[in-house]
């Protein structure tokens, strides 16, 4: 895993990435989760990388945008459904790291229309 400061984002996700089209094209998590989860494992903080997702967003409740289109930079994505913790969260963060997790996976997405995405682009409603 790696961040980068922009990227394509095509019909089966991140450019580069192992996804493929479809439901699970793209994988985002609600940056407000990260304390949620360090608390669950008992630290202070953990690093957003060792998630494994690719777009992290703040100040969205992505929950409440499920099946809604959404603008991202120059793509356009929607929310399909919750996105379940990998078995690598043990290797991660130990044991318990899949467990604390749990109901903070973030969200899977599909890719509704390709383009280029980059760090702090806006996440919004299409059509607002």
């Amino acid at each position: 895993m790696q961040a980068l400061s922009a990227a394509d984002l095509a019909e089966t996700g991140l450019l580069g990435d192992h996804a493929r089209a479809g439901k699970r094209s793209l994988t985002l998590f609600q940056a407000e989760h990260l304390p949620v989860v360090a608390g669950f494992l008992g630290v202070d903080t953990i690093p957003a990388l060792a998630l494994r997702r690719n777009v992290h967003v703040r100040g969205l409740n992505l929950s409440a945008l499920r099946g809604v289109p959404l603008v991202l930079g120059r793509a356009r994505i929607e929310i399909t459904g919750p996105c379940a913790p990998c078995s690598r969260m043990q290797e991660a963060f130990g044991l318990g790291g899949y467990n604390a997790l749990r109901g903070h996976g973030g969200w899977c997405a599909q890719v509704l229309v390709p383009g280029r995405v980059a760090l702090n682009d806006t996440v919004r409603r299409a059509g607002d």
